[in-house]
């Protein structure tokens, strides 16, 4: 089918979950090729990189409902496989574990849309299988191990995030009113890098603005 091609099996996977939810698989739709068209909907699925699809989405957002589905690995087992034989030599689990806050990485390429009412974005938390291949040719770092591709294993849990106030859930509800990327990172058990794209991204979105600077630390309140 239009735009299997060089797709990981992830995507397609769950390209294929919607589409039994009713609809039609690669659609067409004002020039862009949908995932899914609903009767009520666009279903986009992106494992990565978001900015690749601001120009699309922009323009699909003027005059449809766009549902973004974005999975995060919660669980990711790291699959070996022989390049010749395909047979598996390794199976073990990445000590990595996604959250829903990883979402921000991808969102802030995308903040000025987020809160567009015929936007919702799901995000999947999953089990993900990694196949990497004995080949020679991938990064020095996993010894010329190279990722060949991504599957779905398992659907873990979904949030859809389709309002200001679904947004503001995600905020830790111990979190003081005022608040800075430290004290966010803190509250919600996350690297402080995830912080400060969080807080930009809500920032950018209108839905939190800053109030002031304690030494080098902007301070935060929801807006």
């Amino acid at each position: 089918m239009i735009g299997t091609q060089n797709e990981h099996s992830l995507h397609a996977s769950l390209k294929e979950y919607f589409g039994q939810l009713g609809g039609i698989v690669e659609g067409s739709v004002d020039g862009f090729v949908i995932d899914v068209v609903q009767e009520n909907r666009l279903v986009e699925i992106q494992t990565k990189n978001f900015s690749s699809i601001k120009k699309k989405l922009s323009q699909l957002l003027q005059e449809h409902r766009v549902h973004l589905v974005h999975p995060i690995a919660a669980e990711k087992q790291l699959v070996t496989i022989d390049p010749k034989t395909g047979e598996i030599l390794s199976i073990r689990k990445s000590p990595k574990k996604g959250k829903i806050y990883d979402v921000f990485s991808e969102l802030i390429r995308i903040p000025h849309l987020i809160t567009n009412p015929n936007l919702t974005i799901e995000v999947l938390l999953v089990v993900e299988q990694e196949i990497r291949c004995q080949d020679g040719k991938g990064s020095w770092r996993r010894r010329g191990i190279s990722i060949i591709d991504r599957r779905l294993a398992k659907i873990v849990a979904s949030h859809v995030l389709g309002s200001v106030s679904d947004y503001i859930g995600l905020l830790p509800k111990g979190l003081e009113k005022k608040f800075t990327n430290k004290e966010l990172a803190k509250e919600l058990g996350v690297p402080v890098t995830t912080a400060r794209k969080i807080n930009y991204t809500l920032k950018k979105a209108g839905i939190i603005t800053e109030v002031g600077k304690t030494g080098n630390e902007i301070i935060h309140e929801i807006a």
